[in-house]
């Protein structure tokens, strides 16, 4: 009987409408419109925006000992916000090594600043409604 509830709860939670926020609440904030930057959302690249808005800059193997993780997985994450022009790559050679660093651009901030707006508001929409 548990595990029916369960399933029920469940299924009722994923066909709830994103914008019931919006009607149970009235008029909600612009920022509450849009919907989430999946680009940062995303566990790893959350990971990198944030960690560069608060370094001037990363290296590749910073970055990857911050976050745990492999060369080739930030590789693939770090390719996809320096195509969006979240951040910028600067390669070079230090000695006979090759380096890289990342950097936040401002098209970055603006789009992290964007993001934590929204998630602070569906925070703050969320405990409101815990309240009612």
């Amino acid at each position: 009987m548990a595990k029916q509830a369960a399933v029920s709860k469940d299924r009722h939670r994923k066909q709830r409408d994103p914008r019931e926020l919006r009607e149970v609440h009235g008029h909600v904030s612009d920022s509450f419109a849009p919907e989430l930057d999946r680009l940062i959302h995303e566990r790893m690249r959350l990971g990198i925006v944030s960690a560069l808005a608060v370094n001037q800059s990363l290296s590749f193997n910073d970055l990857k000992r911050l976050l745990g993780t492999t060369d080739g997985n930030l590789s693939v994450h770090t390719r996809k916000l320096e195509e969006a022009g979240y951040i910028t790559c600067d390669k070079y050679f230090e000695g006979r090594l090759p380096k890289t660093d990342y950097r936040l651009t401002p098209t970055g901030r603006r789009a992290l600043e964007r993001y934590l707006d929204h998630m602070e508001a569906l925070i703050r929409a969320t405990r409101d409604r815990g309240r009612d």
